[in-house]
């Protein structure tokens, strides 16, 4: 039975990114006969564009099986990597400064790995250009996140931070507008100007924005709905937000 190291990433999208992306080290990829298909493009992508590759090791399900969490729908790809390397916002601002539009998303203390996944692959639509978390409060971007964003962990960059509120302060000293969403704002988020540099920050589904976050936002909206539930699952409410960011540049 083969041994697999942290971190790794498995399923047919999450592997397949990683591997064509020259940003990213790959250390080993077990995979299945059957699976072996839908990797030939990326194999052939990375050759072409010369990027250094493991060799490739075909193993049964079953041994997939077996290294993994039990449930973990692999789709018979298990990939070993490196973590990617990471950015912090000062950073992050000086590459945007030239730039007149730019969207980030903020998540105050969202930790359900499933709504972090669905989210960060919303992200990598609509176009922004980070998603920033909580270091403390949030789970790391594990295989789950990334089989979960189909491959955006490879196209946009996650930044931890140790304190939302200092995030948000070095967002607006880098030119962003805070937008922050709460059910029970006065104003629509249609009604609010967002273009320019935007940070769209979101809340726990619990609890929502904490008070801090909230009074570091420059704008509070909400999602209007006419419905009898008056509130999404955060992560479709964050696709919905970056769409507007997006309808209204």
């Amino acid at each position: 039975m083969p041994e697999i190291r942290q971190p790794y990433l498995y399923g047919i999208h999450a592997a397949t990114a990683a591997w064509r992306n020259p940003r990213r080290t790959c250390r080993r990829i077990l995979i299945t006969d059957n699976a072996l298909p839908s990797l030939r493009i990326a194999l052939q992508d990375a050759e072409q564009a010369n990027i250094a590759r493991p060799e490739i090791e075909i193993v049964t399900k079953e041994i997939l099986d077996a290294l993994l969490p039990k449930g973990s729908v692999h789709q018979g790809i298990l990939l070993e990597v490196e973590p990617l390397p990471e950015i912090d916002i000062p950073t992050l601002c000086s590459k945007l400064d030239a730039e007149t539009d730019a969207t980030v998303m903020v998540l105050d203390q969202v930790t359900d790995p499933h709504n972090i996944g669905a989210i960060l692959r919303s992200c990598a639509v609509f176009g922004a250009k980070a998603l920033i978390v909580s270091r403390h409060n949030a789970p790391e971007i594990s295989a789950l996140i990334a089989k979960t964003a189909t491959g955006a962990a490879e196209h946009v960059p996650v930044i931890r931070v140790s304190n939302i509120t200092r995030a948000l302060e070095d967002l607006a000293e880098g030119g962003f507008w805070r937008v922050g969403l709460d059910e029970h704002a006065d104003k629509p988020l249609s009604g609010i100007p967002l273009a320019g540099k935007i940070a769209i920050v979101m809340g726990s589904e619990g609890n929502g924005m904490r008070k801090l976050t909230r009074e570091n936002c420059d704008h509070i909206a909400l999602l209007p709905s006419s419905g009898p539930l008056l509130s999404l699952n955060v992560s479709n409410a964050a696709a919905i937000a970056l769409y507007e960011v997006q309808r209204q540049k």
